[in-house]
């Protein structure tokens, strides 16, 4: 239990009990003041005996113990059950609110002042719970969203494949200059299309499966040299330079496949944001407890605004799609979900055209 909640039910049950003597003290100086009430008009008044109060008066001063027992026993009974009902209030009240967490009303929940703590925390929870399906709701909206701008980008190069083999199969003397220029165009837009399937699968995938680790020991710096190496087409695509500095033969328990999965989307995306001609920069550093991998390249500035949604799913930079650099929106939320995974934590900077991530494993 965590220290606030136990100080919580501490001041609850010291206001209880401070409640509680604080009505027993009220009503023991009550009765006190009525015999002394009582003993005060009965000896100043002259009765002549015939009064109708006087006979009670008479017994009160007679029997003023066993009053005085009677009326202390049964009013402590009274405050005592009024004060073992008072949680039940209290938790019927709490009820009520717990029903207002979940309320579409923005309103928020309010306690009596006894309660303020409760009130506080019920606040923090359904305002979380609010944010929380804000931004399923938005999730969502973005991923039907993605699928019909993929549906919708899928017809053009098809409709382009389709057209450019029906002119290859029709045209019997077409030249060989021509014959190869469609079939580029063709394998071009087909492999175009062949992502786009993929990203589908990727949503489906995403949606479908959740995450699980199945750890080994590798030899890091390996991975990431083969890493590099694999890399080098796409690199020379936009004229960029990777350096790579780590420390020689670090060995790393971790999901190969899957941190493979985290690398392979930090460097499309340094790759798909560079600036041509420039540098990749790759950094692992190690401590006893954990290992830092930084990623590096030089192109424009993230906003801040998009920056603090890079790790959301289906969320793209490039959301207008008129790129081939974004995916369906998932490598980036995948990755973070796969550092989580392992214990780890992964971050996103940008300022004057620096990209940098980074990310943090413990070093099991």
């Amino acid at each position: 239990m965590s220290k606030g909640k136990s100080d919580f039910k501490r001041k609850l049950a010291w206001r209880l009990i401070g409640r509680f003597f604080a009505e027993i003290s009220v009503f023991t100086v009550f009765i006190i003041f009525l015999y002394f009430f009582v003993a005060i008009v009965k000896g100043f008044w002259i009765w002549r005996g015939d009064e109708w109060i006087y006979p009670l008066l008479h017994w009160l001063n007679d029997k003023f113990e066993l009053f005085l027992l009677l009326s202390l026993a049964a009013g402590y009974l009274i405050i005592l059950v009024r004060c073992l009902m008072k949680p039940a209030a209290y938790l019927e009240q709490v009820v009520g609110a717990v029903e207002q967490i979940y309320n579409e009303k923005e309103d928020l929940i309010q306690l009596p002042s006894y309660l303020k703590e409760v009130e506080q925390q019920m606040n923090h929870i359904k305002l979380d719970v609010a944010q929380s399906k804000r931004a399923a709701k938005e999730a969502e909206q973005r991923k039907n969203d993605l699928v019909v701008y993929l549906a919708h980008d899928l017809k053009t190069p098809l409709t382009s494949v389709i057209g450019y083999l029906t002119l290859l199969r029709d045209e019997g003397e077409i030249s060989p200059a021509l014959r190869e220029k469609y079939l580029s165009i063709s394998l071009d837009k087909a492999e175009r299309l062949e992502d786009l399937i993929n990203e589908f699968f990727e949503i489906t995938r995403f949606s479908l499966t959740s995450l699980t680790l199945e750890l080994s020991r590798v030899n890091f710096t390996r991975m990431l040299e083969q890493l590099v190496y694999e890399f080098q087409p796409m690199f020379e695509e936009k004229a960029l330079k990777c350096t790579l500095n780590a420390p020689p033969d670090f060995m790393l328990r971790m999901d190969v496949a899957k941190m493979q999965r985290v690398l392979d989307n930090l460097l499309k995306n340094a790759v798909n944001y560079s600036f041509e001609g420039g540098t990749i920069e790759i950094e692992a550093a190690s401590s006893e407890k954990e290992l830092t991998l930084t990623v590096l390249n030089h192109g424009n500035t993230i906003p801040k605004e998009k920056l603090e949604r890079i790790f959301e799913q289906f969320y793209r930079l490039d959301t207008a799609r008129t790129s081939k650099s974004g995916g369906a929106g998932l490598g980036l939320a995948i990755a973070k979900e796969i550092v989580e995974l392992h214990g780890g934590r992964i971050t996103a900077f940008s300022e004057d055209e620096v990209i940098r991530f980074d990310v943090v494993v413990p070093v099991l």
